[in-house]
């Protein structure tokens, strides 16, 4: 199933009209969740600000009630369920992505300050949560059919070309495999690679060797590869920009050991322009 995390802001039904989709598109049911403090739930009708605690409670079924509006709204054939939540949203979202395939979240909830880029909700579960995590921003124009990838031959890199060619062939959309490089990525050469090929030469046959075997596990997908020189967030946001949905492994090869995002995966959850999907692989620390 794929869980949505909603908190009575637009950002919150717009994760909900596109988790609805997506669920059509695989075949599976939607849990749509609200977490409320647990505190609200444990004050005495004659405690000091009970007030708070009953509009708390009567606010959340609100809540749940306008997110399974606009699930039925969307009028797709995904079975649609709600439930309340007790605790941290961002722990309690980690919890319940125990039984998701896909956790989604909109990108900046009712919590967040003006300006800011992401709100808590969707960093603190990224790269956290046991499933894939969507976080949705509302798109401006019609996208084009496509599934963008980032590919650095990492193991999150790997689960995330898995992830993004089943998309791909999910949507019937088109899927661009990107991979960018620097100097300072210099030197990171595939096994194999012979000494007479130049470090472009080089990073093309990594990105080769990362996709071998999809267009054998996924015939019905066209897929382009992108190889470019420059710094990954810069040419992962200008490639995506327009595109479907973006598809990132949480932590690339050169991100420290036990940090839950790398990098990329982070600077990208603030700024990308489209959906985006991250993929979190335990660390094998």
């Amino acid at each position: 199933m794929i869980v949505v995390g909603v908190d009575g802001s637009q950002g919150g039904l717009t994760a909900v009209s596109w988790a609805m989709r997506e669920a059509d598109m695989r075949g599976v049911k939607v849990r749509i969740v609200h977490v409320v403090p647990g505190w609200a739930y444990e004050l005495s009708d004659d405690a000091p600000y009970a007030y708070v605690g009953r509009w708390m409670r009567q606010n959340a079924a609100s809540v749940l009630a306008d997110a399974l509006r606009r699930a039925r709204d969307e009028r797709h054939g995904a079975e649609v369920e709600s439930e309340l939540l007790r605790g941290d949203p961002r722990l309690s979202l980690i919890r319940a992505s125990k039984d998701a395939d896909l956790l989604v979240v909109g990108s900046h909830g009712l919590g967040g300050f003006g300006g800011l880029l992401l709100g808590s909700v969707a960093l603190g579960v990224s790269g956290q949560a046991t499933c894939p995590v969507a976080v949705i921003r509302r798109m401006r124009t019609q996208p084009r059919n496509e599934v963008v990838v980032g590919v650095d031959g990492s193991p999150g890199g790997a689960a995330a070309i898995e992830f993004a060619f089943a998309e791909a062939g999910l949507r019937g959309a088109d899927l661009r495999a990107v991979h960018a490089w620097s100097e300072s990525a210099a030197g990171r050469r595939p096994e194999g690679t012979p000494a007479r090929i130049d470090q472009a030469g080089a990073e093309r046959l990594l990105l080769a060797q990362a996709l071998t075997g999809q267009g054998e596990r996924h015939p019905g997908v066209r897929h382009m590869e992108h190889v470019e020189r420059g710094h990954p967030v810069e040419v992962l946001l200008r490639v995506s920009a327009g595109a479907g949905l973006l598809v990132v492994g949480s932590r690339g090869r050169s991100d420290v050991a036990g940090l839950l995002l790398g990098s990329v995966s982070h600077s990208l959850l603030h700024h990308a322009a489209c959906p985006l999907v991250v993929i979190a692989v335990a660390d094998s620390a």
